[in-house]
């Protein structure tokens, strides 16, 4: 005893006062708890992390030209203006038929709204591009984060279904959701077709027809009256397929005249000629919500939920309107994942220490798991991080982590008063200062291999740059609650474990079995070792040796991201040249039937439907879509959206469907 309070005495330092000053360790603790749970309530959480895009893209259609005309006339015309602009790093050029597009990268960190202006400066100042291309379109690229796709379908028309979208965006916006897209319904358009015929017979031309419909589709204001209190405008608006086909071209002597249906066909477009959408039989809105720079996507997903849920009994029978594709579940998902796994390795952890060390000294080192996740979530707020799939990937992985330094201290600590006869408070201090550099030196040589992650440039690094920030500020938050709290509460459990409690008989069975397997088997064993270090060595290369030539032959395949089990099939198909839009909608059809006929079919074999939600579209594809859509007309193209039930609740894997599926 007179030796642990000689040490204890001349103790000196940060840690020592922290051991000594039980006041100070708890109102740090206290601190970290609360600096966490505040920021839990407060930090954004998100599907993936902001990714800030340095690309803007300069696209053009040249109708009737094919892909080598459009590469010589306008790709290898643009390209040398563009290449001027400052801060491009690299330009990727795309001629097909009738398109030109041109992808300028610019280095991390460009202002891209000024790239944007010297880009549009330098389409602007070229004057050799085909009379009759369109002007280019010059488009900033901006990282869109999906919250949840919202379905209205039902039993009505195409028209009736893009009110009942337009009055939910309506409704969104008044929660604060504004950035919203729907799908499923086109702009109206009237279609006026003139025969070239007519035009000679009548001798009128194209321009004239235009000229005389431009002058009856629109009123102008012609002053007011009263002050201002009325206003008065003169003119006609004439909107509807009757009204223009109504208008006049010329009025002959006698008294006839010549209206714009006298030539033409006037007809007008149905609102779904465009990407149309469809759940079983029944025409469907697609209404996307993307994610706000500031926005949470869990708090979003409820409101628009919310949303939802009032707008329901408002709509006609039989018309539903409900969430798909929700990423917030996989936030929530993986969120409860995390919290499974640290309260599991809590309870793993205090039930192994409660077999190695006492009770107190097990529940003060189990400790460090929710204080060091809790402060580390407070410095991931105070740096401006999030709650997303990477980031909770990061404080997964370090779960196993957090406790290994505060069992390190914990049990030298205990060691210290059992076997060396110091006091509880000199055991806590030593334990605090001999394992100082051992655990900060292993503890940087972690920190130091996730920062090596940070030097990733370029998209990609952006992506991943939230591991290795989350990983350090959970190891920092570690190392202080491991050498700055941890050893006052130590001295305190040393000084309570100096009588022996029933609860701590397990505790002693151990150490005690533990000795005896040291003694008997692992002594003997090292001896072995020891003695023959050079066949030790050997062994070592050999199997080293042997696991980098499984690498090097390629038995061992490499794959940075593996392919998890999916919830989401998507499937697209494109009809030959020739096919028009009713054969495209058959086609739908068959993918419909096909896919309804192997939903029954497992719904008979397992006893429950493998599907939630299925919808199929025309006028476009579903998910990433074919690489030849580019050279197709929309007219063309269709697919197929499905979603399946949790892969915990199903006994087949998604690929297994899909090759049914294809099969059917």
């Amino acid at each position: 005893m007179a030796r642990g309070r000689d040490i204890g005495g001349g103790a000196k330092g940060i840690l020592s006062y922290f051991t000594r000053h039980r006041t100070l360790a708890n109102l740090l603790l206290a601190v970290m708890i609360v600096a966490g749970l505040a920021a839990a309530t407060r930090i954004r959480a998100q599907f993936f992390p902001d990714v800030i895009i340095s690309e803007i893209t300069i696209s053009t259609k040249w109708s009737g030209a094919g892909a080598e005309d459009v590469d010589r006339a306008i790709v290898q015309v643009l390209e040398p203006a563009l290449l001027t602009v400052d801060g491009v790093t690299d330009a990727t050029s795309r001629a097909s038929e009738g398109n030109a597009t041109i992808t300028l990268e610019f280095e991390p960190g460009t202002d891209l709204a000024q790239a944007a202006e010297d880009v549009q400066s330098a389409v602007d100042g070229i004057r050799t591009l085909p009379e009759d291309a369109e002007d280019p379109v010059v488009r900033r690229g901006a990282w869109r984060d999906r919250v949840t796709d919202v379905v209205i379908t039902g039993p009505v028309s195409v028209d009736q279904l893009g009110r009942f979208a337009d009055e939910f965006t309506a409704r969104l916006f008044e929660q604060g959701i504004t950035r919203t897209t729907i799908r499923g319904l086109a702009d109206p358009q009237i279609v006026i077709e003139v025969p070239s015929v007519n035009l000679i017979r009548h001798d009128v031309t194209m321009s004239q027809i235009a000229g005389a419909i431009a002058a009856e589709v629109a009123s102008a204001p012609a002053g007011d009256v009263g002050g201002g209190t009325a206003r008065v405008r003169t003119g006609q608006e004439a909107r509807s397929a009757t009204q223009i086909a109504a208008i006049v071209l010329r009025q002959g002597s006698d008294g006839t005249t010549l209206s714009v249906g006298n030539l033409a066909t006037v007809s007008t477009e149905p609102a779904d000629r465009g990407r149309a959408t469809f759940v079983g039989p029944n025409p469907a809105m697609t209404v996307r919500i993307d994610r706000s720079d500031s926005g949470d996507a869990i708090r979003m997903q409820a409101d628009v939920q919310a949303v939802v849920d009032k707008m329901q009994p408002l709509l006609p029978p039989n018309v539903k309107i409900e969430l798909i594709r929700a990423r917030a579940e996989m936030i929530s998902g993986r969120l409860n994942l995390l919290l499974d796994n640290a309260l599991l390795g809590l309870g793993l952890v205090v039930a192994l220490l409660f077999l190695f060390l006492n009770a107190r000294t097990a529940l003060w080192v189990a400790a460090g798991i929710p204080v060091s996740l809790l402060a580390a979530i407070g410095i991931m707020y105070g740096a401006g991080l999030t709650i997303n799939m990477i980031s909770l990937f990061a404080l997964i992985i370090t779960l196993g982590i957090v406790v290994d330094d505060a069992i390190v201290v914990g049990e030298h600590a205990d060691f210290r008063a059992r076997h060396l006869g110091e006091g509880p408070v000199e055991a806590a201090e030593n334990a605090a200062q001999r394992m100082a550099m051992p655990v900060i030196a292993s503890t940087l040589t972690t920190i130091i291999a996730f920062a090596g992650l940070i030097t990733i440039g370029g998209r990609f690094g952006a992506l991943i740059a939230d591991i290795p920030f989350t990983v350090i500020a959970v190891l920092m938050a570690s190392l202080v609650e491991c050498f700055l709290i941890l050893p006052n509460h130590m001295a305190h459990a040393l000084r309570a474990a100096r009588d022996e409690a029933w609860y701590d008989w397990p505790s002693r069975q151990v150490n005690k079995g533990l000795q005896w397997l040291i003694r008997v088997a692992i002594r003997p064993l090292i001896a072995v070792v020891i003695r023959a270090r050079f066949a030790t060595v050997a062994l070592a290369v050999l199997l080293l040796a042997s696991q980098l030539a499984l690498f090097i032959s390629g038995d061992l395949k490499f794959r940075f991201f593996n392919a998890p089990e999916q919830s989401s099939i998507s499937g697209n198909f494109a009809m030959l040249p020739g096919a028009t839009r009713d054969d495209t909608l058959a086609m739908m059809r068959e993918m419909q039937r096909a896919t309804d006929a192997l939903t029954a079919r497992y719904e008979a074999e397992h006893g429950r439907a493998p599907t939630t939600f299925v919808m199929a579209e025309i006028g476009g594809g579903s998910g990433r879509g074919l690489s030849s859509a580019d050279t197709k007309d929309a007219d063309l193209l269709g697919g197929i959206s499905i979603e399946l039930i949790e892969p915990d609740d199903r006994p087949y894997s998604s690929f297994a469907f899909v090759a049914d599926l294809e099969e059917e």
